[in-house]
């Protein structure tokens, strides 16, 4: 009974006017994001949260959620008109949606784009509701040696899925949860890394780590890139749409004929959006491929199939709702937009984890409400606007990145007034942008940073609860089972696959010798 008064009264707190605005801004800042290509969802997420600061709680995540709903929709726009994805996922998108376009049926493709995308998101969100409460239940039952070894084992997974080396992934991660160290220890209240600085004692501000990190770092490696690629000619234009309005219409029967593709998609998305640091780009692919290879039409994928667009943008889009299951049951984002979520969640005083059900439950279906809200906004806004949203790809990148450097600037400043957090912004930037050319994942060095104050409490417990006998965790099976599974992790990604990678381009460089 608890349970449904709470869900009810979620949902009456949702579907209110002020709260619909909020998320019909955030789709639209959304996909204005996505469609501009080298920002998506996750500098968007980035550079708003700040604002946040001034809104309720169900306000700040019905907005964002918004904000994460039409980011990952709107990249397909710049890679089905101009094959720029506008965020890596979109690039599976780009490959049956620019043929399509250049066919002169632009619109069709930008349309099959947006209804998959929220049969996708809609799949998923379902699925959230449905798992979340019993997923959050099982967590409860948890303890620190349990929590302990999840952790250590999302860190390991993170690590070897969400970049091309196990060994640069927890480097990474490493430096993280070392960075977020700084400041009191949370126990004894001993100084740690402040530098003799007042700025440090609550530790490095999530706001400048997170927006320098992620959203000012990728304009940097942008502006390296426009430098390099100066002088390209540009792309061919599109035919003009217009001469193509019959063409441009997609019937309800030619969408829904693929429905296997899209709940096979939106099951992949789903999945892929459960298991922390697989990411939305594999998602995508995976959907694009599973299609692929199912499909009788499997040989004309990559010239303009609309089943290929549906496959990408159902799996992509899967993945936002279904993350947030790792993230409300046990504290560990699925991917970098929910780490972000994390952090607008501790802005507002709420912890994420298990004990969201029970502390906050009411906020919590509110979310849900949101959610479902925020896909009907989202398919009504992106279908007015898709002729809208094409004018912003002409936007010249020598304009659009000036601006997000000021509006990161301006997100950083504005809640805290301290020009101390405007310089952390710049440093972060730095040391963000130095990790991408070396090749190192932002996202392990984000979740790391994250989740390194979680880890250190409930590993700290795990020792006094134990006196420093840590073989505890070796008869716990929950525990032991975890300790394996990032055993394994560290077997497969960090020496049977580079091993495998190596004799490969052994036998490659062999073969070409032999050829010459």
């Amino acid at each position: 009974m608890d349970i449904l008064n709470s869900m009810l009264g979620g949902f009456e707190a949702a579907f209110t006017l002020v709260n619909l605005a909020y998320i019909c801004v955030g789709i639209v800042l959304g996909i204005i994001f996505g469609v501009l290509p080298g920002l998506g969802s996750v500098t968007a997420l980035a550079m708003l949260i700040p604002i946040t600061f001034y809104f309720t709680p169900l306000a700040a995540i019905a907005f964002l959620v918004g904000i994460n709903k039409g980011g990952t929709s709107g990249g397909a726009i710049p890679a089905i008109l101009i094959n720029a994805p506008g965020t890596p996922e979109a690039a599976a998108t780009a490959l049956d949606g620019y043929p399509l376009a250049r066919q002169g049926r632009p619109e069709k493709a930008m349309k099959t784009a947006l209804y998959s995308s929220v049969f996708g998101d809609t799949f998923s969100d379902i699925v959230l509701i449905l798992l979340a409460a019993p997923f959050a239940a099982i967590a409860l039952t948890f303890g620190p040696n349990e929590l302990t070894t999840i952790i250590l084992f999302s860190f390991t997974m993170i690590a070897a899925l969400a970049g091309r080396s196990l060994v640069k992934g927890l480097i990474a991660a490493a430096l993280g949860l070392f960075l977020s160290t700084w400041g009191l220890d949370p126990v004894d209240s001993t100084e740690r890394m402040t530098f003799g600085t007042i700025y440090l004692f609550d530790g490095i501000p999530l706001l400048p780590f997170a927006i320098g990190t992620l959203a000012l770092s990728s304009v940097l490696s942008q502006l390296y890139d426009m430098r390099r690629d100066r002088g390209k000619p540009p792309p061919p234009p599109l035919p003009p749409a217009s001469q193509f309005r019959a063409e441009n219409r997609i019937a309800p029967r030619e969408f829904w004929g693929n429905w296997k593709t899209l709940i096979r998609s939106a099951c992949i998305g789903t999945g892929v959006g459960i298991l922390p640091g697989l990411g939305v780009t594999l998602a995508a692919f995976l959907g694009y491929g599973a299609a692929r290879r199912a499909s009788p039409r499997g040989d004309n994928f990559g010239k303009g199939e609309l089943e290929g667009i549906q496959a990408t943008e159902a799996a992509n889009s899967a993945v936002v709702g279904s993350n947030l299951i790792p993230t409300i049951a046990l504290g560990i984002p699925g991917n970098v937009a929910a780490a972000l979520l994390i952090g607008a969640f501790m802005i507002h005083g709420v912890v994420p984890g298990p004990l969201m059900m029970v502390n906050h439950a009411e906020l919590i279906y509110s979310i849900f409400a949101s959610m479902l809200m925020a896909n009907l906004v989202h398919l009504i806004i992106g279908r007015v606007g898709i002729r809208i949203w094409v004018q912003f790809v002409k936007i010249p990148k020598h304009i659009v990145l000036p601006t997000v450097v000021l509006l990161c600037v301006v997100g950083v400043y504005i809640p805290t007034n301290s020009m101390w957090d405007v310089g952390m912004l710049f440093l972060f930037a730095g040391v963000g942008y130095l990790m991408r050319k070396a090749g190192f994942s932002i996202v392990c060095l984000v979740i790391g940073f994250l989740l390194g104050e979680n880890f250190e409490i409930y590993l700290r417990q795990t020792v006094l609860i134990n006196k420093a006998d840590l073989t505890v965790l070796l008869t716990n099976p929950i525990s032991l089972a975890f300790l394996l599974l990032t055993l394994f992790f560290v077997w497969h990604f960090g020496i049977r696959v580079p091993l495998r990678q190596k004799r490969e381009r052994a036998a490659a460089r062999e073969t070409d010798a032999a050829s010459d």
